[in-house]
């Protein structure tokens, strides 16, 4: 399973699927605690992920749907054939990528933070709450923003072949 998805599978079967011999409302709250642990420790590589710039999934949209990002160009280059130029350009747009996302995810750290403090705390009230949820989805959106509009540049310095070959290669198919 491609690395950027396996974490975002994983956490919604664990969700999903209750564990044997749980109730559906039981799922998660057994005496060892398995499932919760499982979580947590998908949330914290999805977490450094992040941290380090890449995307963990939050470009998934637009990587499906023909909009390639750098990095899979990158690591795809000889098979799609990248100029000099493109592979350059490519780099470019990366390390430019990084250069946001990771001040953006340290903010959406921070602000997740922030809200599992209010919890801990027993200080959580509806304001408090709704002001750090808020914080987290715009950092969220932020972040995303960084990856989303890099890979619409990323296909900008593509040729129509090089799409498709990509598209090949990384989905099985033809983009739509």
């Amino acid at each position: 399973m491609r690395q950027s998805t396996w974490w975002l599978v994983a956490v919604l079967l664990l969700v999903a699927i209750p564990a044997r011999g749980q109730s559906p409302h039981q799922h998660g709250h057994g005496a060892d605690g398995q499932p919760h642990r499982r979580v947590e420790a998908c949330e914290r590589e999805f977490e450094q992920v992040v941290a380090e710039g890449r995307g963990g999934g939050l470009a998934f949209a637009a990587d499906q749907n023909g909009y390639p990002g750098p990095l899979h160009v990158l690591e795809l280059k000889d098979r799609l054939q990248l100029t000099v130029d493109q592979e350059t350009r490519m780099r470019a747009l990366l390390e430019a990528m990084f250069a946001q996302s990771r001040p953006r995810a340290a903010k959406l750290a921070e602000a997740e933070a922030r809200l599992r403090r209010l919890f801990a705390a027993d200080s959580a009230d509806d304001a408090g709450v709704r002001a750090a949820v808020a914080d987290a989805e715009h950092a969220r959106a932020e972040l995303r923003l960084a990856h989303v509009l890099t890979h619409l540049r990323t296909r900008e310095l593509l040729t129509e072949h090089q799409r498709r070959t990509y598209q090949q290669l990384r989905w099985g198919g033809t983009q739509p």
